[in-house]
């Protein structure tokens, strides 16, 4: 129970996601009933499994909405913003009840207050009108229903055989359904087997049900929407009219559904009779080649279906994320001994041992790509978590917003994907503080009241591109540079590019609003975006234009777990830089080589590229050798070198985390294994540079004093 009791926790935390961006979508469009639709179906599984699986006091609250929404689907409420705040509040209480937080029972009974107090008055007496009025209990048929309006259906439920092992009670979903309408539940045992041959875990029973009622067909596949997928579920109305013609029911029919005739008993007594096929022949209506050629067409049919029934019903399986981190940590071994063994195999000459070991090559990549195929996730899951935050945020600070966003069906790695949250949360929150203006200075502008912030996303070979744009004020370069020589970071006669300029933001503490509000003004959030980004070995760019609007643009690997990186070699030890921050590799020479200001100056095709002797920066002793190689990578929209003695080429990299006792080795995001069993260690480029810049404005101060 336990086990199922997670599930359920699970499940409802999906729920809850799609049922906040349902809820979003409906305040822009009220009129879709199809979404309503989704958002009641969403309350009524949280509920039902709730009860199912003891979770109480998550199925009665959930209850209150759920009846509000079943107005709302049949137009007795209209959707209001007044109904979606307090649906919004609603399933942030319904959460902390699923992950069994603290949370105030006060706010939990306002909130159920609120929702009643939405019901209209459906009774004609005024003494009997109440604040919970609609929410019945039809153990008989509800009063003041005219005659006309009462149906009846036909239902047969008959759960699978294994329907216990998901912690399912078919009994509670039948006393549910005694308070839709009147209700004659007749158990059926002619599937039960013999003793010896019965499982005491199976469900063997199914059940024919006749339902009076004045609710829709849709109130009746609501109480067994949970459990569609693990039952055999049959809903027909019966025709109750007088003027229709003929007999309503079949003999056969009635007495199956009286338990007088079992099934079984009367298809034998059906299959005395011939056959339509037989019939047609016999009475040379058509040619029997025409009778087989059709039953040829049925059965093929019949089969393509059961197939594709059988393919969709396996289509997707749950595994545990855990499960997933040991599969590719052993991925990533047997990347390593690949590697050891193709190694081996280059060395012998051998024949046979080289074909082996490009087929295990060969699998291994495949086996790696799939591995890391399944760990993608559609990022459009976590752009539409912002729906949310960019909808209250605006509200609060007086703005109106809108939030868009294209390639939500781009995949990154799903480590990414939640380390990328916090980032992303920020950046918007910039955006929409600072960014985006008050409607009235919008409208003073000649802008739409409503600003916009646009999240895109998109491939861009082994990277990901996720663009954060809006069309607010834009960053102001002269104020940047203003706080910039204020707080000492550059020199007032110091000439900068308004890339450079733009990268100040990035600086602990910096911040130009002189008024700090509820959510920035600090001078906390875009260091901790830069360092995040680069923690996921990802760069960051700001392009603005002052009145016009800014864009950061962030560039992510696809995966975290293996990447090709450019295995360089500096004295005996070897070192490994992501292959993804790597534009080209170049000799230093003497007619490229140059110096300004205590730099090292690379000439790269015209472009004056400085480089950083990591020979030095790592304090190798000995001599370098006579020819070195510089590595040129792209870091901050910039180009900067790193100069290593030898560039061996490119290496599958399997990363390893660092232990604490190397913490402090920030220039490092981790290690790998190489072929030959030794260790090499992963430059973090963008650390390597900071470090570089530190050391020069230290021994720059130092020469000034």
């Amino acid at each position: 129970m336990d086990q199922h009791k997670e599930t359920y926790k699970e499940e409802a935390r999906e729920l809850l996601s799609e049922l906040e961006v349902s809820l979003l979508e409906l305040e822009e469009n009220p009129e879709d009933k199809e979404l309503v639709g989704r958002i009641f179906r969403a309350m009524h599984t949280i509920k039902g499994s709730g009860a199912m699986f003891g979770f109480d006091d998550i199925a009665a609250f959930t209850h209150e909405i759920e009846t509000v929404f079943d107005r709302v689907r049949d137009g007795k409420i209209d959707v209001t913003k007044k109904l979606i705040d307090l649906t919004l509040d609603a399933k942030d209480y319904i959460r902390k009840m699923v992950d069994e937080e603290e949370k105030d029972k006060d706010t939990g009974d306002l909130i159920i207050e609120l929702f009643r107090a939405l019901i209209p008055c459906e009774k004609t007496s005024p003494e009997t009108c109440s604040t919970n009025a609609g929410s019945k209990t039809m153990n008989h048929m509800p009063k003041g229903e005219k005659d006309n309006d009462i149906k009846m259906f036909r239902i047969r439920f008959q759960p699978n055989h294994e329907i216990f092992s998901t912690g399912t009670n078919p009994i509670l979903l039948l006393d549910e359904l005694r308070n839709v309408g009147e209700c004659h539940v007749m158990a059926r045992m002619d599937s039960l087997p013999d003793l010896q041959d019965l499982e005491a875990e199976n469900c063997y029973l199914y059940w024919d049900i006749i339902l009076k009622t004045a609710e829709e067909i849709n109130s009746i596949k609501d109480v067994f929407i949970f459990v569609e997928d693990v039952c055999d579920l049959r809903i027909e109305e019966i025709e109750t009219q007088d003027n229709v013609e003929g007999d309503y029911k079949k003999l056969g029919e009635i007495l199956v559904e009286k338990g007088d005739l079992t099934s079984e008993d009367l298809q034998k007594v059906l299959a005395t009779r011939k056959y339509i096929g037989e019939m047609l022949s016999e009475s040379g209506a058509v040619e029997q080649s025409a009778v087989e050629s059709a039953l040829v067409e049925q059965q093929e049919v019949r089969r393509l279906r059961k197939e594709k029934n059988e393919t969709e019903s396996a289509s997707s399986i749950r595994v545990s994320a855990e499960k997933l981190d040991t599969l590719v940590d052993l991925v990533g071994e047997l990347v390593t001994v690949q590697a050891s063994l193709s190694q081996k195999a280059s060395f012998q000459d051998d024949s046979e041992l080289a074909t082996i070991a490009e087929e295990v090559e060969r699998l291994t990549a495949d086996l790696r790509d799939n591995t890391m195929s399944i760990r993608m996730l559609p990022i459009g899951t976590t752009f539409s978590k912002f729906k949310r935050l960019v909808r209250d945020l605006s509200s609060g600070l007086g703005k109106e917003v809108i939030l868009t966003t294209e390639g939500g069906e781009t995949e990154l790695d799903k480590t990414v994907i939640e380390r990328l949250n916090d980032p992303l949360v920020h950046i918007i929150r910039n955006s929409i503080d600072h960014g985006i203006e008050t409607p009235k200075t919008r409208a003073a502008a000649g802008k739409p009241e409503k600003g916009t912030i646009c999240l895109v996303a998109r491939h861009s070979g082994a990277n990901v591109l996720i663009e954060i744009s809006d069309d607010g004020a834009g960053l102001d370069p002269e104020a940047i540079r203003d706080k910039a020589i204020k707080n000492g970071l550059i020199e007032s006669d110091e000439e900068m590019s308004e890339n450079e300029l733009f990268a100040q933001i990035f600086v602990p503490g910096f911040s130009t609003v002189t008024e700090v509000t509820d959510v920035s003004g600090r001078g906390v959030g875009m260091d901790v975006v830069k360092r995040s980004i680069e923690l996921l070995r990802g760069s960051i760019k700001i392009a603005s234009e002052k009145g016009r609007g800014t864009k950061i643009t962030l560039k992510l690997p696809l995966t975290l777990a293996i990447v090709d990186g450019l295995l360089v070699e500096i004295g005996k030890e070897n070192f490994v830089i992501p292959l993804s921050a790597v534009e080209e590799c170049i000799e230093l020479n003497g007619n490229n080589v140059g110096g300004s200001d205590g730099r090292h100056i690379v000439n790269v095709r015209g472009e004056m590229v400085p480089y950083i002797i990591l020979r030095d920066l790592f304090e190798f002793v000995g001599e370098s050798p006579d020819i070195e190689q510089i590595a040129i990578a792209e870091v901050n929209g910039g180009h900067v070198g790193l100069l290593v003695d030898r560039v061996i080429g490119e290496h599958q990299t399997v990363i390893k985390s660092l232990g604490k006792v190397y913490k402090d080795a920030n220039e490092f995001s981790g290690a790998t294994i190489l072929a030959n069993g030794t260790v090499a260690l992963i430059l973090d480029v963008h650390r390597i540079l900071e470090t570089a810049e530190h050391d020069e404005r230290r021994n720059w101060t130092a020469v000034r004093q």
